[in-house]
C-alpha cells in the first residue's frame, strides 16, 4: 500500500494541479480521443463501396480525396504545435476534438466532390492537433517516471481505432447509411468534448514559462537542423516507409473487396486481423530491441538489425494477390504492418538516441512532415493506377521495397548510428 501511495505520489509534476485520480481519468479520455481519431479517418476508406455508387466517384476521385487529406495534415503539421503551446493542456485536445468532429459531420451533408474535398481538406487540418496535444498533456500529467509508461498505453490504445473501425461501422451504416453514420461519429466526438470539460472542470494545470524566440534565433535553428545528416537521414527513411502504412490506411478496404468480393458487413474481420498483427509488432519489436541493447549490443546494431528484419518481411506482400482466402491475404498484410510498426518503432527510437534533446520534438515533427507528404502522393498514385486498370499489384511491389529504401538511405546518411552525447 505504501509503496502505490509513493508511486501516485510521483506520477505528477511538480506543481501540477491535478489529483492522483483525476489524472488516470483524463488519461483515459486522451486515450479514447485517440481512437475518435483513427474512427473519423478510417470512415471514408471502410464505407467506399457505398459511398462511390451513391456519389458516382471513380478511383482516381476517392486517390484525390485521400491525397488532399494528407496534404492538409502535412501542411498544419507546421502551425499546430504552436496552436497547442497557446491553448494550453486544458483546451488544445477538446479544440482539436471539437473540430474535427464538425469536420467529419461535414461529411454527411457533403453533395459534391468539392464540398466532400474541403471536409477532407477540413479532417486532415484538424486532426493533426491529436497528437501534438496528446504529447503535451501527458507530459503536463505525469512525471519522467511514469510518462513512458503512459505513452505507450496511449499508442496502444489508439490502435484500438483500427480495429474497432471495419468492426463497427458496418453495423452503423447499416442503420444510419454512410451519410448518418459520417455524422455520428462527430457526434461521439462532440459528447467526448462535453465529458473533457466536466473532468477538467476546477483544475488549473501547471504551465511552464512562456519563451520569446527571436526570428534570429528561429533562423538559425532552422539552418541546423537542416544543415544536419542526421535530420535528412531520418526524414528519408520516415517518407519511404510511412507511405506504406498510409497506402493500407486508405486502401486496405478497398483490396479486399476488389479482390477478394467482400461487402462492406465482411470487411470487418480481416481488416481487424491486419490492424491486431500491426499492434502486436509494435509492442515486439520494441521489447526485443530493449532486450539486444541490455545485453550490450550497439546501438547501431540493434537499430539497423531490427529495421532490416522488418523490411525483409514486408517483402513478400505481393503475394497477398494470389492468395485465395481473404483471411490468408489479412495474415499477409497484416504482417507487413506489424513490420511497418517495428520499423517505425527503430526509427523513433533512432530519434532519441543520436539527436540532441533540444531537437528530438523539432527532428520527429519534421519526419511527421515528410512521413504525411509520401502518403499523400502514395494514396494519390494509388487512386490513379486503378483507375487505369493495372490493379494492385505496382502498389505492392512499391510497399515490398519501400522499407529496403528506407534502411539503404538511413545507411546512405548515418553509416554509423552514434549516441548524441557521443556525437
Amino acid at each position: 500500500m505504501a509503496e502505490a501511495a509513493a508511486l501516485a505520489a510521483d506520477a505528477l509534476p511538480v506543481g501540477s494541479g491535478v489529483s492522483a485520480a483525476r489524472r488516470w481519468v483524463l488519461l483515459a479520455l486522451l486515450i479514447v480521443a485517440g481512437i475518435l481519431n483513427y474512427v473519423d479517418r478510417q470512415v471514408i476508406a471502410v464505407l467506399k463501396p457505398l459511398i462511390e455508387t451513391d456519389m458516382g466517384w471513380s478511383d482516381a476521385d476517392y486517390g484525390r480525396l485521400a491525397s488532399l487529406f494528407q496534404l492538409s495534415a502535412a501542411v498544419a503539421y507546421v502551425g499546430t504545435g504552436w496552436i497547442v503551446d497557446r491553448l494550453g493542456v486544458k483546451w488544445a485536445t477538446p479544440a482539436g476534438v471539437f473540430a474535427w468532429s464538425l469536420s467529419a459531420m461535414a461529411h454527411g451533408w457533403a453533395m459534391t466532390m468539392g464540398q466532400f474535398s474541403a471536409a477532407r481538406i477540413a479532417l486532415g487540418a484538424t486532426e493533426s492537433m491529436g497528437t501534438p496535444a496528446s504529447v503535451k498533456t501527458i507530459g503536463a500529467l505525469f512525471s519522467p517516471r511514469l510518462r513512458s509508461v503512459a505513452f505507450g498505453i496511449s499508442n496502444g490504445a489508439a490502435n484500438l481505432g483500427a480495429i474497432v473501425t471495419p468492426l463497427a461501422l458496418p453495423l452503423l451504416a447499416a442503420v444510419a447509411g454512410w451519410r448518418g453514420s459520417f455524422i455520428l461519429v462527430g457526434v461521439a466526438g462532440l459528447v467526448w468534448t462535453l465529458f473533457w470539460i466536466l473532468a477538467t472542470r476546477g483544475v488549473k494545470f501547471a504551465q511552464g514559462p512562456a519563451v520569446k524566440v527571436s526570428a534570429g534565433a528561429t533562423a538559425a535553428g532552422l539552418k541546423v537542423l537542416l544543415s544536419d545528416r542526421r535530420t535528412w537521414g531520418v526524414a528519408g527513411a520516415k517518407a519511404l516507409s510511412d507511405q506504406v502504412w498510409w497506402l493500407l490506411l486508405f486502401w486496405a478496404p478497398d483490396f479486399f473487396h476488389r479482390v477478394f468480393h467482400l461487402s462492406v458487413a465482411e470487411l470487418g474481420g480481416p481488416l481487424a486481423v491486419v490492424y491486431t498483427l500491426a499492434a502486436l509488432g509494435s509492442l515486439t519489436a520494441g521489447w526485443i530491441a530493449s532486450r539486444l541493447l541490455a545485453r550490450g549490443f550497439s546501438i547501431n546494431t540493434v537499430r539497423k538489425g531490427m529495421m532490416l528484419v522488418c523490411a525483409l518481411l514486408v517483402t513478400p506482400v505481393p503475394l497477398a494477390l494470389y492468395l485465395h482466402n481473404a483471411w490468408a491475404a489479412a495474415g499477409l498484410l497484416g504482417l507487413t504492418l506489424a513490420a511497418h510498426q517495428g520499423f517505425s518503432v527503430s526509427v523513433f527510437s533512432t530519434i532519441a538516441d543520436i539527436i540532441p534533446k533540444a531537437r528530438v520534438g523539432t527532428v520527429t515533427s519534421f519526419g511527421a512532415l515528410c512521413g504525411n507528404l509520401a502518403g499523400m502522393g502514395i494514396v494519390f498514385l494509388a487512386g490513379e493506377i486503378l483507375s487505369a486498370g493495372l490493379g494492385y499489384a505496382p502498389l505492392l511491389v512499391i510497399a515490398a521495397c519501400s522499407y529496403l529504401a528506407a534502411l539503404a538511405w538511413l545507411q546512405a546518411w548515418l553509416p554509423r548510428l552514434k549516441a548524441a552525447e557521443e556525437a
